[in-house]
């Protein structure tokens, strides 16, 4: 063991991964990840207690609009107002203070940061094959793989509670999700690394493994749906002409266009330097179109506040493009597992998508605005579908958890294969971290429902103002 253990601190962690200067067999890292049991017992997970010196949430939300757009925070408020579920989902950086004073095992991959179970779902590969994963990165960082699974897990436990479940029926999700994980991870750290970046989740075998014919039906139903969301066919929903020039339709407040003037010039660069950040045979690509307009758009509930842009582009003969540029901003795990090997955080998002992502989109790419902030651009809309939550009893979403908990295996397994033997080493075979952080989700699910109710007081007494949305 001693000579084990002299092996694996000489591995130099790296990105998301290790880089060993040493390579070191499966054997060894399976022992290393079990051994790491002593220091932190996989029961330990389970623990969630506030300190008393816990920081005020409505604080720490503040706190992060500080370099948002002021007139569209009251926006983030009202969205995140609506339940416990849609509260977990704006407050990552809340959440990842919490998840920095929870036990860790010391092994760290390239992270989500946002692990919640919205953040999963079905989009299209360049090939045009629509597959399931992650398609949300704009926290990723390499960090302890524990905050992603608590993250995930607790979302479950909170989305059951906000559809009515009970709290064994929460707890249960949540156990699946990472009972799911532990066996994936354990299929991988056996593959080579090969096989796992080759390795993906397509809608067939999704549909394939339905439990019986209505649940076929159902994951049919929404492939169907999901090859409906186009660019090419959403650009006539949302594009105008006015005095023969196309523009995108205004839709205040979620859609609008920006006030400056002189904005040629700055969305010129901008545009240069992102198309300088894909790779050559996508460059050619999109040489073949030009921007046509451009407006603000505000979306998801972490997100509002930032600032997001979609870009407007034809070819020569018309054939549409929508692209969307959202800002990066530092990450919401940086305070706690450090910065980012990357000045741009757009890179960094575009970095991580691509070491944890099964195939990402054909236009990821990475800018920078004239004031210094900071973007990453992508397909406004390709074939991008998540599951509907709402009436889902407890088996479908048991069923949707288990999905989500192997896709996240493969994504850290993905960026650091090492890393997914010492995490399966440490997991084992039994049920026990399993069970564990069932419990965790199930404290940190009363915990979110408690902090969503210090912002409900916030606004009500008029700490914060909230702009409630007649429909999202």
């Amino acid at each position: 063991m001693a000579t084990l253990k002299k092996k694996y601190a000489e591995a130099k962690k790296v990105g998301g991964g290790y880089h060993a200067q040493v390579l070191l067999p499966r054997s060894e890292l399976i022992a290393a990840g079990k051994a790491t049991r002593t220091a932190v017992p996989r029961e330990s997970h389970a623990e969630w207690s506030p300190s008393a010196k816990r920081r005020d949430p409505v604080d720490v939300l503040e706190e992060s609009n500080r370099e948002r757009l002021a007139e569209l925070v009251p926006i983030r408020y009202g969205r995140m107002l609506r339940s416990a579920f849609t509260f977990l989902r704006g407050s990552a950086g809340l959440m990842a203070y919490d998840l920095s004073n929870t036990p860790t095992s010391g092994i760290r991959v390239q992270a989500c940061g946002d692990c919640h179970l919205l953040n999963f779902g079905l989009f299209a590969t360049p090939e045009r094959n629509l597959i399931f994963d992650i398609n949300d990165f704009d926290e990723t960082l390499p960090a302890p793989w524990e905050w992603d699974v608590k993250r995930l897990a607790a979302s479950f436990a909170v989305a059951a509670r906000d559809d009515n479940l009970s709290d064994k029926d929460a707890e249960a999700c949540a156990i699946e999700c990472v009972r799911a994980y532990r066996e994936r991870m354990r299929m991988y750290s056996k593959m080579s690394p090969l096989e796992v970046w080759y390795h993906r989740l397509d809608v067939q075998t999704l549909i394939d493994m339905a439990p019986g014919a209505e649940a076929k039906k159902r994951r049919e139903a929404f492939a169907e749906k999901a090859r409906s969301r186009v660019g090419e066919y959403l650009a006539p929903k949302i594009v105008e002409s006015v005095e023969g020039h196309r523009r995108l339709v205004d839709q205040p407040p979620v859609l609008f266009h920006m006030t400056e003037t002189n904005q040629v010039k700055v969305i010129h660069d901008a545009l240069e330097a992102y198309r300088l950040s894909l790779p050559d045979e996508r460059r050619c690509l999109f040489d073949n179109y030009r921007l046509a307009d451009i407006a603000v758009k505000v979306v998801g509930i972490g997100s509002v506040g930032t600032r997001c842009l979609v870009g407007l582009f034809f070819s020569a003969d018309d054939h549409p493009l929508l692209l969307q540029f959202k800002e990066a901003c530092p990450s919401v795990l940086e305070p706690y597992a450090g910065k980012s090997l990357y000045d741009n955080h757009g890179q960094r998002v575009v970095i991580g998508q691509r070491l944890m992502q099964s195939s990402s989109d054909i236009f990821l790419g990475w800018t920078h605005g004239q004031r210094g902030f900071h973007y990453f651009g992508r397909q406004l809309r390709d074939m991008k579908f998540s599951l509907p939550l709402v009436g889902l009893s407890a088996e479908m979403l048991k069923r949707y958890a288990e999905v989500c908990g192997w896709t996240l295996a493969h994504a850290h397994a993905k960026s650091s294969w090492a890393a997914a033997s010492l995490i399966s080493g440490y997991l084992g075979k039994s049920t026990v971290f399993d069970e564990a952080i069932g419990k965790f989700a199930l404290a940190y699910a009363a915990q979110t429902l408690l902090d969503h109710t210090l912002l409900v007081a916030a606004v009500n007494h008029g700490r914060v103002e909230a702009l409630i949305e007649e429909d999202l």
